[in-house]
């Protein structure tokens, strides 16, 4: 039964019978919205509790922060710690200024050392000391270990927890080791990490192998290969290794190949969602910290400083529309057509840039294919700036009636288009040997070329062919 779609002049309801998986997340939001205005907490509970965690963590990001403060006290107890984990730091952050270390440690008591690591990154020390003292050893030496790395570092980012066996056991001891204890695996379990007894890393077992072979069969004899990766490494490069290689899941190890963790295919896909939210923000100048629902004053802060850089760099460009005031008092429709060619030069530019940018972020340049990828935008930009350059010349022949003028927007805008692609590619490729992230100030630099270059062209031809 399909739910039903909410209108201006229908409040959305959710049915007596209600499954969670009939409602989209906006009516869900709508839902939620409507208990929260009513300040209906009971509704808010007997709501939540039909929620998953994800779910719970996504509505709650979506509320402003007095909003989210209402639906946080109705959270059932079990999922606070899931939700918890699940949330961004800027909004976990809030919630959590006033929960105890007793709640704290209650939250966590049944969640996995990731989890944990991730809620205590918001508290002070004296309640991460009082946490961490009520954990389980095994816990807390694995929250430890993830500590030691930096934000950056694969070991951040890994599971410690680790499904294990040694390489001298038959799979028969395989088999009754893991029905004795079948909650170590989960439905996407298809191979167990081995190691010999001084816990370097050997491979892989497949459940398959170990299934069809004969039982009296050592572990050692079936061991495949693994794609490994090193608990020091970017994570964003472990990102492009799972991305190249199409795996799910790959072994961490350290400088001495000893087995260390676990990194996953839904812990990269995180990272990649963050990078892309991060490049979408650097790109629009607003600071990769800034949330959705930022009070006021945070949001307007982050984002001045990117204002001020780019008011500055229109100033340069007034600077140089000044330098020809005299041509352009003479001929008023310079002005009319003026913006013409500083946005088909930047609307070219950002075209390369977001291109090139996103080839960057996959991995996919680098060495001598960047002199290609050059070449070919010089070339791109050289064609369609003929085109698009034909196309305004007729035009302005058509609104003006002046060779001249229609002479002067054509070949500007060629210029200015050809100019802008090539900027689009070595720009950012500039900034990244300058170990300066392109995505965080591409696009201004990049503006700020395309309206010099795209005025200079314009008013430097009119002042030689019209005056």
């Amino acid at each position: 039964m399909p739910a039903p779609t909410p209108t201006p002049d229908r409040q959305p309801t959710l049915q007596a019978d209600y499954n969670p998986l009939e409602y989209s997340a906006e009516y869900k939001l709508l839902y939620l919205q409507e208990l929260v205005a009513k300040d209906s907490h009971s509704d808010i509970a007997e709501f939540l509790i039909k929620q998953s965690e994800y779910e719970i963590a996504n509505l709650l990001e979506s509320f402003p922060t007095q909003a989210r403060r209402i639906i946080w006290a109705q959270v059932p107890d079990n999922l606070r710690g899931e939700v918890l984990a699940e949330l961004d730091v800027d909004t976990r952050q809030p919630l959590m200024e006033n929960i105890s270390s007793k709640e704290i440690s209650l939250f966590t008591q049944d969640l996995d050392a990731q989890d944990i690591s991730e809620i205590l990154d918001t508290v002070t020390e004296s309640v991460r000391t009082s946490v961490m003292a009520t954990l389980d050893e095994d816990i807390r030496i694995q929250v430890n270990k993830l500590d030691t790395y930096a934000d950056w570092e694969v070991g951040s980012y890994m599971d410690p927890d680790l499904i294990q066996v040694k390489d001298d056991i038959s799979l028969a001891q395989v088999q009754h080791w893991l029905r004795e204890n079948d909650d170590l695996l989960d439905d996407q379990s298809q191979e167990l990490l081995v190691v010999d007894q001084g816990q370097q890393l050997l491979g892989l077992l497949s459940l398959v192998d170990l299934i069809k072979h004969d039982q009296n069969t050592l572990v050692s004899a079936l061991i495949d290969n693994a794609i490994t990766i090193n608990d020091r490494l970017d994570i964003q490069d472990a990102a492009a290794i799972f991305r190249s290689e199409d795996i799910r899941f790959a072994p961490v190890i350290n400088s001495h190949g000893e087995l260390v963790g676990q990194l996953n295919g839904e812990d990269i896909m995180e990272i990649i969602q963050d990078d892309v939210d991060s490049t979408m923000k650097n790109l629009a100048g607003v600071s990769q910290d800034e949330e959705l629902f930022a009070p006021i004053l945070t949001s307007a802060k982050s984002r001045s400083i990117w204002l001020g850089i780019n008011l500055c760099t229109a100033l340069l460009a007034a600077v140089v529309i000044g330098q020809f005031e005299e041509v352009l008092a003479q001929v008023v429709a310079l002005a009319i057509l003026m913006p013409v060619v500083a946005s088909m030069g930047g609307i070219a530019g950002s075209q390369t840039l977001t291109v090139v940018i996103r080839g960057m972020a996959m991995g996919q340049i680098g060495g001598s294919n960047r002199l290609w990828l050059l070449n070919k935008e010089l070339w791109v930009g050289a064609i369609n700036g003929i085109i698009w350059a034909i196309i305004m010349a007729f035009i302005a022949q058509l609104w003006f009636h002046d060779i001249k003028i229609s002479s002067v927007i054509g070949f500007a805008i060629a210029i200015n288009m050809t100019a802008a692609n090539v900027s689009g590619i070595s720009i950012p490729l500039a900034l990244k040997r300058m170990n300066i992230d392109p995505a965080l100030s591409a696009s201004v630099i990049l503006t700020t070329v395309t309206d010099i270059v795209g005025f200079m062209s314009f008013l430097g031809l009119a002042s030689v062919l019209i005056l």
